[in-house]
């Protein structure tokens, strides 16, 4: 055993950190015509320097810009498409503390943008760290899981196929721009696959006429066709969880429902797992995981300040690799511990000690 020099890393983590106040005050700001197109991004420059200071210093491999320069993790690089809009419709779905929020609608045909879909983002990025630049971005299953058809114009697609296939391609350049400007890690955060393991959420879509085992193959086909034609030296992985807004979830449910198919159709070459509760399961599913995946185990909650004992996180490690080998194991965070701008309920302090932990654990179970 030994710790990775490529991704993923040993330990790692799910991309967002928490905002810090003066960047909300001066979006706020922006929102309201006070603050200028430069006094903001000022702003959002020095908080990714912060970010990226911070995820070095605790000793992590794979650094992200912690989100800074988004709202919310999924609605902002889902609307940077060309025929996606925002929209207040919520389709009824909550978070545990009763919250909803916004989704999208495709009114339009999807296509990749001329200028790229936060391009800039990732450039900035990759200018600023010494260790490995990660830039996450949201599945196109986010666009259907939520809404279903009602979330795509019949006007623009009658076909819904026409629309898969236009939003892998749409998804696919984007990924290759990226790549093109130097992007070597990509995470790919698909909250659909662990919706998918609730039974109240498949009761839900079989309502409205979905099948959930047809949608595990549209979702896993379309995840495919965005990272499809990648270099062999890219490394993509891709993130999923039960919800993760301001400290609260929205489903629960093992793995087992969707493990067999999403570990051996998905072309990934990792799967970052939220297992930081019991809402998760167990981990026998990964007992369908090829030997030629990584598996990130989400042992570190993001969503309450109390700091993990290395010793329980060791003993989970170990409880895994009854399923999988040891070496294809890394630790992190279950989720990012700001999916919105809003946060976690932690301290900046509190989620560092968090992120260190992670790098601790790591390097005593697999050595310097």
């Amino acid at each position: 055993m030994a710790l990775r020099d490529k991704p993923p890393f040993r330990a790692d983590h799910v991309g967002s950190l928490l905002r810090p106040a003066a960047l909300a005050e001066t979006r706020e700001k922006h929102r309201a015509g006070e603050a200028s197109d430069e006094d903001l991004r000022r702003m959002e420059d020095a908080a990714v320097l912060d970010a990226i200071g911070l995820q070095e210093r605790v000793g992590l491999k794979g650094i992200t810009d912690g989100e800074m320069r988004r709202d919310y993790w999924h609605l902002d690089f889902m609307c940077g498409f060309n025929g996606v809009e925002l929209s207040q419709e919520t389709y009824g779905m909550k978070f545990n503390a009763g919250i909803s929020v916004a989704t999208t609608y495709v009114g339009g045909k999807v296509s990749y943008p001329e200028g790229g879909n936060m391009l800039d983002h990732f450039r900035y990025l990759d200018s600023e760290v010494h260790e490995t630049a990660k830039f996450c971005f949201p599945t196109a299953g986010m666009y259907h899981f939520r809404p279903g058809r009602d979330g795509v114009s019949e006007e623009a697609y009658p076909d819904l196929g026409e629309f898969w296939e236009d939003i892998g391609k749409a998804y696919n350049d984007a990924v290759m721009d990226f790549i093109a400007n130097g992007a070597t890690y990509l995470q790919i955060d698909d909250v659909n696959f662990c919706y998918l393991c609730d039974r109240e959420q498949r009761e839900r879509v079989a309502a409205r006429g979905d099948d959930p085992e047809d949608l595990l193959d549209t979702y896993i086909k379309v995840n495919n066709a965005s990272i499809a034609g990648r270099p062999d030296d890219v490394i993509v992985t891709t993130h999923m969880c039960r919800g993760n807004f301001q400290s609260s979830w929205m489903a629960e449910g093992g793995y087992e429902p969707v493990a067999e198919k999403m570990f051996n159709e998905t072309d990934v070459d990792g799967f970052f797992m939220e297992f930081d509760s019991d809402r998760a399961g167990d981990f026998e599913p990964l007992r369908f995981v090829p030997k030629d995946k990584m598996v990130v185990l989400g042992l570190v909650t993001s969503k309450f300040p109390e700091l993990e004992s290395k010793d329980d996180l060791k003993a989970r490690v170990e409880d895994a690799t009854k399923y999988v080998d040891i070496d294809q194991l890394c630790i992190s965070p279950q989720c990012g511990f700001a999916s919105t701008h809003h946060g976690n309920k932690m301290s900046q302090a509190e989620q560092e000690a968090k992120l260190a932990l992670c790098v601790e654990v790591a390097h005593e179970i697999w050595g310097e």
